[in-house]
């Protein structure tokens, strides 16, 4: 039995209000477990999904604002890239 209201719910949600979303943010903070699943599935019921690389820093920062996410000291997150997706809203 599915659940009423799932993780995947709450990405879609979070996309849906305008907001940008990564791989590690849709796993730490919603719990889902193929990102790249639920973009696809997203894309096939219409959605139009848009995609950039940011740095890592950015990713942190935003992620830190939920929860504490501290990266290895030696990790240059400003030279790592990350896809961010969002659902294009016209």
């Amino acid at each position: 039995m599915k659940p009423k209201y799932s993780g995947v719910d709450a990405l879609k949600e979070h996309m849906l209000a305008g907001e940008k979303v990564t791989m590690l943010e849709a796993i730490a903070l919603f719990g889902v477990q193929s990102p790249n699943r639920e973009i696809s599935s997203m894309r096939k019921q219409g959605f139009l999904i848009k995609k950039q690389s940011v740095p890592l820093a950015r990713v942190i920062r935003r992620i830190n604002q939920y929860c504490v996410f501290t990266p290895p000291k030696d990790l240059p997150a400003i030279e790592l890239f990350v896809t961010e997706w969002w659902i294009q809203i016209d």
